[in-house]
């Protein structure tokens, strides 16, 4: 029986990195298509409740969505693909980098979050480049992934995280945990024609810590594509015993 594979992404419909992925999976599977007609870069796993969508046919098996990439991802599954379910959910390629803290805001993550929410295995995938934008070479990486997955025992609901890095073809890859970097904090205010003032939020600089075995590490210092884990349970296993110890005046824990 043919694998039904769903892509997604946050670039948009006709993003190239999208188109990539798309070329790459084709010969394993039966590959549905469900993302934003526009860009939705950083817009996290947001659902649009309070307003109805729009899906719009490109082609067979393609189509585009007026809403986030979450949003993509749950039409997918709940309505587009409701005569058969996807066994594994991908989204990308990335336009620029998902490592460390971006996966908090990445739209590219939150499609593949969202697959896992609904119950499927989800790969995300990034270029870890911010300027040319070539995906040759991350192509051969994902498939080799991506069939390695699909031959294997995926776990339900696992999420993992790769970022690719650019410029020659990739010539290894490792296991990570999720790193740390640092983005300028900036609040650039302006004033418009009409004595107005807006702001544009976020830096352009950044710094990453240079720590062994985390992503940014292995894709920005060793150039080798990282591979993470990651989990949807944010409990902070660590600091519920100390919380127990916890007491709070005027109250009684239940």
């Amino acid at each position: 029986m043919t694998a039904r594979i769903l892509i997604s992404n946050d670039d948009g419909i006709s993003a190239r990195g999208l188109i990539a992925l798309t070329e790459a999976i084709a010969p394993l599977g039966e590959v549905w298509v469900v993302a934003p007609e526009h860009e939705q870069s950083a817009t996290s796993h947001s659902l649009s409740l309070h307003r109805p969508l729009r899906i719009r046919k490109h082609q067979e098996r393609w189509f585009g969505v007026d809403g986030t990439p979450a949003d993509c991802v749950y039409v997918a599954v709940n309505h587009l693909m409701k005569s058969g379910p996807p066994v594994l959910v991908l989204s990308g390629i990335n336009h620029g980098p998902n490592l460390a803290d971006d996966v908090i805001y990445s739209g590219t993550v939150a499609a593949a979050m969202e697959g896992c929410i609904l119950g499927f295995p989800a790969i995300a995938f990034s270029l870890a480049t911010r300027r040319t934008f070539d995906f040759e070479h991350a192509i051969p990486f994902a498939r080799s992934l991506v069939k390695t997955a699909l031959e294997s025992t995926i776990p339900a609901r696992m999420l993992l995280n790769v970022n690719i890095p650019a410029y020659g073809p990739v010539a290894g890859y490792e296991v990570t945990r999720l790193g740390r970097h640092n983005y300028d904090a900036d609040v650039i205010e302006k004033e418009d024609p009409r004595g107005r003032h807006y702001y544009w939020i976020g830096g352009t600089g950044y710094e990453h810590v240079k720590e062994p075995g985390t992503d940014v590490t292995a894709v920005l210092d060793e150039r080798r594509a990282s591979i993470t884990p990651l989990m949807l349970d944010l409990t902070q296993h660590a600091f519920l015993a100390p919380l127990e110890g916890w007491t709070l005046d005027g109250f009684n824990r239940s």
